[in-house]
């Protein structure tokens, strides 16, 4: 490990599943590979696996290492907190979930404008971290960020007790005016605030790449994979304290761990290719969505929607491929078609990337639900 660049964490967000439950064996032996590569961060929410990623914390973390040989971090939503006393509730279930006294990294989840900022304020919740801080409960405060720059400066002025910000930065969002990942980093930055970086991968969507692309990248680096490239562009940056990346198998984990041994920044070079990769590899526009799910559970007609937006996003750079149709067949077996989407907006109003999802299952529907063989 090398403490002058950033430490990769551990996102417990995506872990592998077995008979549709979290697999414990196969966590347990990606959290002693990570521990043992001499990384300790790992990541988790209240609502992450249906709650059920907070407690195999303490099942495969808690139980089998010492406290002081690993941190966490986990969050409070804003969408469960419907009285003042929901706070110490949902606080304390997370303790008694990770089998903890306290946690390292305690942050208010997804702060965006409208709704769930609204929430924070209206319940206090930035004080009422500080006085579990002083009860030696929470070790460092944050927050998770989803909103625009101008929300971003405003908070941070009005709280100048926040230790650190974790916000969504790679470098196809850099630009992006909707993520703003480029603009929100320079505001962290500039005010030298801590920053932890969620999606540097985008959803695992900067782990691959068409033919031209993985030509452009593998020229320059043979020895490296796709991932990494998106992995050492946000590490190259100043002021990154942890990388998050949710690592669903062994063989991400050990991809993950070889970009950060004797981690290596973007040369010059690099980034240059790494420029001309990122202009090969966005001439199709594609769908950003992330994979967080958030879209899912609220879903009336059982739409597994990030799925679906995989599919759209495989048609849409290869319209002739037929396998996203047959995908979009199996998914969909199990699961309501884009064209049983009823509008609610439900989906849209909790979806951090704030995607005109509507629209999106109107365009996958007319891509796939006629699709015969």
């Amino acid at each position: 490990m090398n403490d002058k660049y950033p430490m990769l964490g551990f996102g417990l967000m995506r872990l592998p599943e077995k008979d549709g439950v979290i697999d414990f064996d196969q966590v347990c032996k990606m959290v002693d590979k990570y521990l043992e590569s001499g990384n300790t961060y790992f990541d988790t929410a209240y609502v992450y696996h249906g709650g059920n990623s907070e407690k195999i914390v303490k099942d495969a973390i808690v139980k089998r290492y010492p406290r002081d040989s690993f941190t966490l971090a986990t969050k409070l939503p804003a969408w469960s907190i419907k009285t003042m006393e929901d706070r110490d509730n949902i606080f304390n279930e997370q303790l008694d979930r990770m089998g903890v006294d306290y946690v390292d990294y305690y942050l208010l989840h997804s702060v965006e404008d409208g709704n769930n900022y609204d929430i924070y304020e209206k319940f206090d919740c930035f004080n009422w971290a500080m006085e579990k801080k002083a009860e030696g409960k929470i070790k460092n405060f944050g927050f998770s960020y989803h909103g625009t720059p101008d929300l971003l400066e405003k908070i941070l002025d009005k709280h100048p007790e926040v230790e650190f910000v974790q916000i969504q930065l790679n470098y196809a969002d850099w630009d992006s005016a909707l993520i703003n990942s480029g603009k929100l980093y320079k505001i962290l930055s500039g005010r030298n605030i801590p920053i932890t970086v969620m999606e540097p991968v985008k959803g695992g969507t900067l782990a691959k790449a068409d033919e031209e692309t993985e030509k452009i990248l593998k020229d320059m680096r043979p020895d490296m994979s796709i991932a990494s490239w998106a992995l050492r562009f946000v590490g190259s940056l100043p002021g990154i304290r942890f990388i998050l990346s949710g690592m669903s198998n062994e063989e991400q984990m050990e991809d993950n761990l070889k970009t950060f041994t004797d981690f290596e920044p973007l040369s010059v070079e690099e980034k240059e290719t790494l420029a001309k990769a990122k202009r090969s590899m966005f001439k199709t526009e594609i769908v950003p969505c992330t994979g967080c799910r958030y879209c899912v559970d609220g879903c009336p007609s059982n739409i597994s929607i990030p799925d679906i937006f995989s599919a759209l996003n495989d048609k849409r750079k290869v319209p002739l491929d037929i396998r996203p149709n047959f995908y979009y067949n199996g998914l969909t077996s199990k699961y309501g078609k884009a064209s049983d989407c009823l509008e609610c907006g439900q989906c849209e109003s909790v979806c951090p990337q704030h995607l005109n999802i509507i629209e999106l299952l109107k365009e996958a529907s007319s891509k796939f639900d006629d699709f015969k063989i």
